[in-house]
């Protein structure tokens, strides 16, 4: 048996912002086959972001799976908002529009107007409950005056500052979303006069305390908000330590999400090999 070092090029980008150091940073990683699980997951926990999102590209669709630094998610926007300002700036051959190919979400696309990325996401409307899971509530620390599910909680608030406000017990939240595999979204209406709404993601479950900001949240929250405010384009930002802004489309069972995205860094993984 003999060792061989594989070589991979890896970037971290900050998505759904214009500047380093805000918005959500993303890993991306270049592969020419899938490598095996464990090993994905393995490089996912090392980087310790978010997500960290692997790419083998092909010639009209490119297949794109996501890790966090303790599972593998079904969606996730910020790392395909990553994955795309890669392949459309940081590498040859590649232009707009872009075709993904995932294992859980489907195919997903991504296009580029005027220097803005727009994901093209399955919406996930949020059905209302009679009363909030008691256990989650309390995790999350305050009461909501509205309660909906859908692949996450959604704790809607009367104001901003309630939720900008929230410190969440993440032992206790973590212990309730395992049974579920969920996140919880807490939002409220935005009260700058310049986005039409606020959030937060909770998601300790999957190894995320605090996501910084969220793209497969707000398949809920823009049809949310999109009913509650009779509006189909909305403008969410969400409010955690880093921020960032997410541009919302409605379109039938659709969400096209807006966003820029800023290359931070450029590296290179090396993996000894037997074969």
């Amino acid at each position: 048996m003999t060792n061989r070092t594989l070589q991979l090029d890896a970037y971290q980008v900050d998505a759904f912002t214009d500047r380093a150091f805000s918005g959500n940073p993303a890993s991306v990683v270049m592969l020419d086959a899938w490598l095996d699980d464990a090993t994905l997951a393995a490089i996912a926990a090392e980087h310790n972001l978010a997500e960290t999102a692997f790419i083998v590209p092909g010639t009209e669709i490119h297949e794109l799976r996501w890790f966090t630094p303790a599972c593998e998610v079904d969606l996730c926007g910020h790392a395909t908002l990553a994955s795309a300002h890669v392949l459309l700036h940081c590498r040859d051959g590649f232009s707009a529009p872009l075709r993904f190919a995932t294992r859980y979400a489907g195919e997903l696309g991504v296009d580029e107007i005027d220097g803005m990325l727009w994901l093209d996401f399955p919406a996930r409307v949020a059905t209302r409950l009679a009363q909030a899971p008691a256990a989650v509530e309390k995790a999350l620390g305050a009461r909501s005056s509205e309660w909906h599910t859908s692949v996450n909680h959604l704790a809607v608030f009367d104001d901003a500052a309630t939720v900008a406000a929230l410190e969440p017990d993440m032992r206790a939240l973590a212990a309730c979303n395992r049974e579920d595999n969920s996140g919880v979204i807490a939002t409220a209406p935005a009260d700058d006069g310049v986005h039409d709404f606020v959030s937060r993601y909770f998601a300790p479950a999957h190894g995320v305390d605090e996501d910084p900001v969220t793209g497969s949240a707000h398949c809920t929250l823009a049809p949310y908000w999109g009913e509650r405010l009779g509006k189909s384009a909305l403008a969410g930002r969400q409010i955690s330590q880093r921020g960032g802004t997410v541009l919302c489309r409605l379109d039938g069972e659709r969400v096209h999400l807006g966003g820029r995205a800023v290359r931070y860094a450029e590296s290179r993984i090396f993996l000894e090999q037997d074969f």
